[in-house]
């Protein structure tokens, strides 16, 4: 697996893995232990999550899927904006700790935007790093404009935005994207397959089979093909982990970017942020 560089110098997986929906259904429990174990294994180590997903219960999925791997794993969850408050968002973090079954996290993301100034949540960040309960922080959907912000209020030390970004929903490429290119900051992509929607297109199913690939290997490939962009898919079976991990040794070449950008068209203008 190929490895980004994050700001702060970590090496982490140039693809990674998602959680949102995971832990809602304890029928799937053992599956999706053993999806995120098999993408451990295939050198996806960097595994997302949040507190807001299932209230906690993906936290605790993951925790019982990286037990006794945890120093193979680069482990990022989120704090809620209703918690980004000073005291509020170190409590969060220690509840998150003990549902991932750790002693830190090693990078901590604000979810997105919320009523608390910035500076109190930036300030929670950098006494969890003090403590050692943290060991980079993020943000995540925010734009343009609230990037700016987060850094002006001192939030320098920003290793990533993860934003909704995929084929389909290229809102960013107006001006964020590039915003954090020049800032070299990492632009972490969820949603790559928009909500499965990706996979059903039957335009992006005829250009993959005549590569020899699979629709999501072109959604993961396309976004690999961005410098510091890093895909989270979340795909709960072994077999689906299988294949997108596969993504990282395709390289699409500059005439299937073009066909992409025919089927899929890049940003006229500027776009309010997505968000899901």
């Amino acid at each position: 697996m190929k490895h980004i560089r994050m700001p702060g110098g970590d090496e982490v997986a140039c693809v990674g893995q998602g959680t949102w929906h995971m832990g809602d259904a304890p029928a799937h429990k053992d599956q999706e232990i053993a999806a995120l174990r098999e993408g451990i294994d295939r050198g996806m180590t960097l595994i997302d999550t949040a507190e807001m997903y299932g209230q906690g219960r993906a936290e605790s999925l993951v925790g019982e899927a990286i037990a006794g791997r945890r120093d193979e794993v680069y482990l990022v969850s989120k704090v809620l904006p209703s918690n980004a408050g000073f005291e509020a968002t170190i409590a969060a973090c220690e509840a998150s700790l003990k549902r991932l079954g750790t002693d830190w996290i090693d990078l901590y993301l604000l979810h997105w935007p919320g009523a608390t100034p910035f500076e109190q949540t930036i300030a929670a960040f950098e006494r969890l790093m003090a403590q050692g309960k943290i060991r980079q922080y993020g943000v995540s959907n925010l734009d343009t404009a609230d990037c700016r912000a987060f850094t002006a209020a001192g939030g320098r030390a920003m290793q990533v935005n993860q934003v909704l970004y995929n084929l389909d929903q290229r809102g960013i490429e107006w001006d964020l994207l590039d915003w954090m290119a020049e800032n070299q900051r990492v632009t972490m992509a969820y949603s790559p397959f928009d909500g499965g929607a990706l996979l059903a297109n039957d335009a992006l199913a005829r250009f993959a089979r005549a590569r020899d690939m699979t629709s999501a290997q072109v959604c993961l490939a396309w976004l690999l093909a961005h410098d510091h962009v890093l895909p989270i898919p979340k795909s709960a079976t072994p077999e689906r982990v299988a294949e997108n991990a596969e993504s990282a040794h395709w390289q699409l070449d500059a005439e299937d970017l073009a066909e992409l950008d025919d089927l899929f068209a890049p940003p006229s203008g500027p776009e309010p942020l997505q968000i899901y």
